[in-house]
């Protein structure tokens, strides 16, 4: 059993007035554009039943359905796992750890390079846009508006969720996926428009705040630094000039933040190899990766087993020990603050975040180490909230928040305040705020992205301020 208590007045008064102002942006709705909802339903489910009978006509399915006859399934993985892995032949790159039977979540399947399982997937992602997004936001629409809940009381993180729908999941990774569900969301008023306001890189910050580790903090504090860029980099063995924007975003999701959250060198390295495939990576100058790795003597992933020792040659090898160099180089503050504060936590059972609770129970070493985190980060982006919320209705504004997700807060704007309003928010973000809690140290910056006058959610342009 958790518990959270707030262990000063300013902690109690952030989840009162959170909870309030919370309320708040339920009670203000986000206009939903029926017309294109009920449309975009209409032309998927047709698209989807196109595509499924075009996966019907290909030669996986035909010996689908004679392995499994009047089972057949064309929705089941089990089956597509089956097929792909027993009788087909392809190469299965992980197994369940209760059953030892292959693995058909979308990561492995993306990594089997077949026409069939691309289409199969994206026939899922359609099927999962409609029932759970489009027809999720057009069951909760009552008279044009959507309320979604904000709760702070059930996420063990400490942040917050939401539901009825649930608007913090809202797909934003896909591209196609994506455009289908934002869509749906416009402006209230008829010269309104949709803005978003992120706060930049919030939880690598937050943790700084904790380990005041010099090295991170000279990345945060240095514009010309980029330690996602620096990471890849060296998980691929490359040199700045052969950078991408995309081998950038592996060196972030799939080894910098896996790191930072507690996981370890053979997830990620065989995370970094399958997105050399699955994202066909290259160079800056067309090479791809797999081929640059074996002009650096690294020909194959090598075992991801923790019972068994990585190779020297393999990637997995070459990953273990940019890991060791990351914790006890790199970041030896950091990992020295880790190991202590989860030494104090087993001693008291209990912890303490900067914003004033205090948080007991029964938690793993990760969940010790980064709720403390993600709870600071959340907690920012709430003060900033509530304040933003009375600064509004001080002045009279009709612009008004409708939606909050982690990191960001999503407002419904007029044209003739927009200026107004980034002044207001760019002041309550970074100002603000750095006013209110001291331990912040390191600088405070936030993205802010509108959609022009008569469009979506999804059209948002980020600005500069």
């Amino acid at each position: 059993m958790s518990k959270l208590r707030a262990i000063d007045h300013k902690g109690y008064k952030l989840l009162h007035n959170g909870a309030i102002a919370l309320a708040q942006v339920e009670q203000n709705g986000m206009k939903v554009d029926e017309k294109y909802l009920m449309s975009t339903l209409r032309h998927l489910e047709d698209d989807i039943e196109e595509k499924q009978i075009q996966l019907k006509k290909d030669e996986v399915f035909k010996t689908w359905k004679k392995v499994f006859g009047g089972r057949t399934n064309l929705g089941s993985r089990y089956q597509l796992g089956t097929i792909l892995f027993k009788h087909l032949g392809y190469h299965c790159p992980a197994y369940t750890l209760k059953t030892g039977q292959p693995k058909t979540d979308e990561s492995a399947l993306e990594t089997v390079d077949l026409d069939f399982v691309h289409d199969f997937l994206t026939v899922e992602r359609l099927k999962k846009t409609k029932s759970t997004y489009l027809e999720g936001i057009l069951k909760y629409t009552d008279n044009g508006f959507l309320h979604p809940s904000f709760n702070l009381h059930l996420a063990q993180t400490y942040r917050s969720s939401s539901d009825s729908p649930n608007f913090q999941n809202m797909p934003i990774r896909n591209p196609v996926i994506s455009k289908l569900v934002r869509q749906c969301f416009v402006s209230r008023f008829p010269n309104g428009q949709i803005c978003e306001a992120d706060y930049g890189g919030i939880e690598v910050k937050a943790a700084a705040w904790y380990h005041k580790d010099p090295t991170m903090l000279k990345y945060i504090e240095d514009d010309s630094k980029d330690m996602h860029r620096d990471m890849a980099q060296e998980c691929y063995l490359l040199p700045l000039h052969e950078m991408t924007k995309e081998i950038r975003y592996c060196g972030k999701n799939k080894f910098v933040f896996p790191e930072f959250y507690g996981d370890f060198y053979i997830h990620c390295a065989k995370s970094l190899w399958d997105a050399i495939g699955q994202m066909n990576l290259k160079t800056k100058s067309g090479v791809s990766l797999k081929k640059w790795l074996r002009s650096k003597g690294i020909k194959k992933l090598g075992s991801c087993n923790p019972k068994m020792p990585a190779r020297p040659g393999t990637f997995a090898y070459h990953i273990k020990k940019v890991e060791d160099r990351f914790w006890n180089d790199r970041f030896y503050v950091y990992k020295k603050w880790k190991d202590e504060w989860w030494k104090a936590y087993r001693k008291t059972g209990r912890f303490n975040l900067l914003t004033g609770f205090e948080i007991e129970g029964f938690y793993k070493r990760n969940e010790v180490i980064n709720y403390p985190v993600q709870g600071v980060a959340f907690h920012c982006l709430l003060w900033a909230l509530i304040r933003l919320q009375k600064l509004l209705k001080k002045y009279k504004m009709k612009s008004c928040i409708i939606g909050q997700i982690h990191d960001s807060i999503v407002s419904d704007i007029l044209e003739n305040e927009r200026d107004d309003y980034i002044e207001i928010i760019n002041n309550v973000m970074i100002n603000d705020l750095k006013k209110h809690w001291k331990f912040i140290i390191t600088p405070m910056e936030i993205e802010i992205e509108i959609s022009p006058v008569g469009t979506s959610w999804f059209e948002k342009e980020k600005i500069i301020v």
